[in-house]
């Protein structure tokens, strides 16, 4: 039975949906059975996994009941994928007037859990419905960080609004750890960040820091994670130490 995921962070551009990708396939490589679910209207997770945007049934379709999890699963060749596009943007309004609006997400999940070892759920850049709905689905929530102060900024509403949800909406909900991203070592705000971090969440901080790296960036205009785009890469190869890091934890 599939343990489910949430990445989160209500800042954009913090490498949020290149862990989600990366990290799918480096566990795919370690044998394990994936599906991505990309819940960010943007679409980033599919185009990255070289999924057309246009591809129907999507995630728009799984939230209004118009189609199964089974029938939305595209296999690619790095795991599996149920698609999204800018089309749910909307699904915002269109859930507030639906029955048990916060659980469609983990009640249309709920037949392919079987199927998996983990489910990956990359989240909108927000605390809107659909982050919601995302983390009634999760069982724990994988938060990356740029190295960054104003991403340090958002963590405290991103932590608060967890809380919510543990408290009101799932009980079950915790934070699974916190991955730093576009690290630079050579800038004192890196480690100046990394030592705030790391005070605050103490052991939830993985040891592995992804890096800036060019690589990491040209990935998915190929449509492809950067262990398929260049295997020998610095960002591909700490993909590979966050995925076993991520199974030590399990264990």
């Amino acid at each position: 039975m599939a343990k489910i995921y949430a990445l989160a962070n209500q800042k954009g551009g913090v490498g949020k949906t290149t862990t989600c990708v990366n990290l799918a396939y480096a566990l795919k490589g370690r044998g394990k059975r994936i599906l991505v679910v990309d819940s960010d209207p943007q679409g980033n997770c599919t185009s990255g996994l070289g999924v057309d945007k246009a591809t129907e049934p999507n995630v728009y379709d799984l939230l209004l009941g118009r189609a199964s999890a089974a029938e939305a699963i595209v296999n690619t060749p790095y795991c599996d994928l149920i698609p999204t596009n800018k089309s749910l943007t909307g699904a915002s309004v269109e859930l507030v007037n639906l029955e048990n609006r916060e659980f469609r997400l983990k009640n249309a999940l709920e037949e392919v859990k079987a199927d998996y070892d983990y489910i990956l759920i990359d989240c909108p850049p927000s605390l809107e419905l659909l982050t919601v709905n995302a983390l009634c689905a999760a069982e724990k929530v994988i938060v990356p960080l740029q190295c960054e102060y104003f991403a340090m900024e958002g963590l405290g509403d991103l932590m608060a609004g967890v809380k919510r949800i543990n408290k009101r909406l799932n009980p079950e909900l915790e934070i699974e750890g916190v991955v730093l991203t576009m690290f630079d070592s050579r800038l004192k705000l890196s480690e100046q960040v990394e030592e705030e971090v790391r005070k605050y969440f103490g052991s939830k901080v993985y040891e592995t820091k992804i890096p800036r790296n060019v690589r990491i960036a040209e990935s998915p205009s190929h449509g492809k994670p950067v262990l398929a785009y260049d295997r020998i890469s610095r960002g591909a190869r700490a993909y590979l130490h966050l995925a076993n890091e991520f199974l030590k934890k399990q264990r």
